[in-house]
């Protein structure tokens, strides 16, 4: 006999699924990531926040456990040093017993040049940081999710499917995150742990606002980069760390090898196409 599948949970508030559940969200110090920690800490989640600078990240402890009265606690970790991520999965479980879900926000989108101006070494650089860290943190928590029944939300980006102006290494290290996600995502679902991406797009956070005040035409800059989207503005990172605690939610359970775009509808349609840099290109003859 064949009968209509049950819900796998009851129907509750999306916070009430994410409360207690142990995350580990590397690049928490800042961006997008420094966003997700607090959407979780909302929702009641044990927040790890992982990143380089200690500083930054002990701040945001403290601004975070006092904001939410939650469990919440900083690990210094660059993901680019296997031996650091080990630590980390270490650390982690020995604080909480446990780990639900990983959010890897962790990576860096380096100066948009030509390709002939970036070196070998530089793509190594950040082959590094936004691949092989972002491996070395699956494959290591990986037991312990398998353990939780939890999930891996991996951040990746829109260029890596659209491509960007002088974006060649990063699109391509998000390209192999799309990848990634999507295979992992086959090999665990036996296991029953999930594992998606989130693909942003031009999210107008401070490293953005840094980035656009650099230039002489900062306003300019601004209104160009608002004509992309069609909701008319780049996005806040907090738009995305929402996007994030869904698919690593109980709401999104039978979600698994997604990739959603979270663009203001910049990855489709028409919109302005012209060179923003004007770069003297080499040509041997």
């Amino acid at each position: 006999m064949v009968y209509p599948v049950k819900p796998p949970f009851a129907l509750r508030a999306i916070e009430e699924g994410l409360k207690d559940k142990v995350v580990i969200i590397t690049g928490g110090t800042s961006g997008i990531g420094k966003a997700c920690v607090d959407v979780f800490a909302f929702c009641g989640s044990k927040v790890i926040i992982v990143g380089r600078n200690a500083e930054a990240g002990q701040a945001i402890e403290k601004e975070v456990t006092k904001k939410y009265a939650g469990e919440c606690k900083f690990i210094k970790c660059d993901v680019s040093n296997e031996n650091e991520v080990i630590s980390l999965i270490n650390a982690a479980v020995d604080i909480f017993k446990g780990i639900d879900v990983v959010v890897n926000c962790a990576g860096y989108f380096p100066d948009q040049v030509p390709v002939d101006q970036v070196s070998v070494q530089d793509f190594k650089d950040i082959l590094q940081t936004n691949v092989v860290g972002l491996f070395a943190v699956c494959k290591y928590v990986l037991p312990y999710l398998r353990t939780s029944k939890g999930n891996i939300v991996n951040i990746g980006s829109s260029i890596a499917t659209i491509g960007d102006e002088g974006a060649t290494t990063y699109c391509a290290t998000k390209g192999a995150v799309e990848s990634f996600s999507k295979t992992l995502a086959i090999d665990e679902a036996r296991n029953g742990v999930r594992v998606n991406e989130i693909k942003p797009g031009n999210i107008c956070n401070e490293m953005f606002a840094r980035y656009a005040n650099q230039r002489s035409d900062a306003d300019e800059f601004l209104e160009y980069n608002n004509k992309l989207q069609w909701m008319s503005r780049g996005g806040a990172s907090q738009e995305v760390a929402t996007a994030v605690a869904f698919l690593a939610s109980e709401w999104a359970s039978f979600i698994t090898g997604a990739s959603l775009m979270v663009t203001g509808g910049y990855d489709f349609g028409e919109g302005i196409k012209q060179p923003i840099f004007n770069w003297d290109t080499q040509v041997k003859k």
